[in-house]
């Protein structure tokens, strides 16, 4: 290769997109707000992307062939992500319009008490996530219907969410069925059940503070005047048809998870379930979505095709007489997840200049240089980790790049490779929903319809994770050296 090729760019160089990335997201922040992951953030992680691949081409005389190449494979790599965020949306509008998560919110705000609702909904999206191996499919499902009961029963949007958010994820991290779980022990080069055994060190004390302070704020919590939660009922079972029927949809789905059918098709078979209980169940509704004027009275079969097409893919408005009710059941299918498709594809396009320029590798180096001590090399990690996914905005890219430029430096200080498998979990895997344009804390914003700056401060699993990684290390807590 040609020894221009081979100059790698000086740390203060590679120091530079960040920086320009930095300045235009906060101008896109100030001038749009709240809507600046709808296309502002996207376009400026493009930009970013052009500005990395000029400085490079410039100074180092780095062909286009090779970013051409580093960007694809980076679109490459989260192009199953992407097909099952698109059938995550077209999920969230089936169950919804079908009257599955109505009846899920409706029989859950006879079982679930109050008193116990942040601490249950914790451990429910945990235990479910454990077993599905996904913490968006589990806050795609039964945290939707958790937000229908928490709203019911009094409690504030971001509180909800963050409850969900911090089961989910607990769940999801310590299942062998989880790709991130499977990614960031295969990435690290420790056997699966090793990293997970070796995570229970981190992870059961963050989630025990965590379930201890959802228990301790429903206890707390003020009850709800029982005509809330009374006119919650009566406006979904004026508005839908509920059945206990209808629990099936989810039941099957389960049945499908646990006899490990692949995530893709597994959302796709819960869709066309739900498609088919809509049409059963929802005729109405089908009609009113189909044709708002003309409403269900004797739903043809062009009406039928058409608002289960919209029901997969669009907008859908319904009037339940209730405020609250009526943006809980509004959805956006799968056209409300382009943005977040946009946002990984913008996001892929950043990550791959960086990795073809060098520059992200540069930027490592130099940190390394710094670390001497264990607890530093783990809070390194981490904190590359939690870097890596607010500036390359997916979970995936940040788990094999921390992973990737830590695993050479672990071997070298003679650390076994589960310390560094733990360190990146601890961090890139949980602190991902908590960025706003990351394309999970996009994704769960969305369809969880809560802010992620809203739930953010509520994560405390997620929150707590990468500090009692850092913590553990400090002590030294079965941690073993090579002499």
């Amino acid at each position: 290769m040609n020894e221009e090729l081979t100059k790698k760019p000086s740390w203060w160089v590679s120091l530079i997109p960040f920086v320009v990335l930095t300045l235009v997201l906060g101008l896109v922040i100030y001038v749009f707000g709240t809507d600046a992951l709808s296309g502002a953030s996207q376009v400026a992680l493009l930009f970013a992307a052009g500005f990395t691949v000029a400085l490079a081409m410039v100074l180092y005389r780095i062909p286009w062939k090779i970013f051409e190449d580093s960007i694809l494979d980076n679109i490459t790599s989260v192009g199953t992500s992407i097909v099952i965020l698109l059938l995550i949306g077209a999920v969230s509008g089936s169950w919804m319009i079908s009257g599955v998560v109505p009846a899920m919110i409706y029989y859950g705000m006879k079982i679930i008490f109050p008193e116990i609702f942040l601490f249950a909904s914790c451990v429910i999206c945990a235990l479910i996530a454990v077993m599905t191996g996904s913490s968006w499919t589990t806050i795609a499902t039964i945290g939707v219907a958790l937000v229908g009961i928490g709203t019911a029963q009094g409690y504030e949007p971001g509180w909800i969410a963050g409850a969900i958010i911090s089961g989910a994820y607990f769940g999801d991290k310590i299942s062998p069925l989880s790709d991130t779980t499977v990614l960031a022990s295969s990435s690290a080069g420790t056997p699966l059940f090793t990293h997970i055994k070796f995570m229970m060190v981190t992870t059961i004390p963050s989630f025990a503070i965590t379930l201890i302070i959802f228990l301790v704020v429903s206890l707390l919590h003020e009850q709800p005047a029982s005509t809330q939660i009374a006119d919650f009922s009566h406006n979904l079972k004026s508005t839908f048809n509920i059945s206990p029927w209808l629990l099936l949809v989810p039941v099957l789905t389960g049945i499908l998870i646990a006899r490990k059918v692949s995530a893709i098709a597994t959302l796709f078979i819960a869709a066309v379930i739900a498609g088919v209980a809509a049409l059963i169940f929802q005729p109405h509704v089908i009609g009113l979505i189909a044709n708002p004027e003309v409403g269900s009275n004797g739903l043809s079969f062009v009406d039928g095709f058409k608002g289960l097409s919209i029901m997969y893919y669009g907008s859908t408005a319904l009037d339940t007489g209730n405020e609250a009710l009526n943006s809980l059941v509004s959805t956006r299918g799968m056209t409300g997840m382009l943005s977040t498709v946009f946002l990984i594809i913008a996001a892929s396009c950043f990550g791959g200049t960086l990795m073809g320029s060098g520059m992200l590798q540069s930027l490592t180096d130099a940190l390394v240089k710094f670390v001497r001590r264990r607890v530093t090399m783990v809070a390194s990690t981490v904190g590359t980790g939690i870097f890596a996914n607010m500036i390359t905005g997916d979970q995936y890219l940040s788990i094999l790049l921390t992973s990737s430029l830590y695993k050479k430096l672990y071997q070298e200080r003679g650390y076994e490779s589960k310390l560094l498998s733990r360190s990146v979990e601890d961090s890139a895997t949980v602190v991902s929903v908590l960025v706003p344009w990351n394309s999970c804390g996009m994704t769960q914003a969305t369809v969880l319809k809560v802010s992620t700056l809203e739930y953010l401060p509520y994560c405390f699993f997620n929150l707590l994770s990468p500090l009692m990684s850092i913590f553990i290390a400090a002590i030294g807590y079965k941690i073993v050296r090579k002499k």
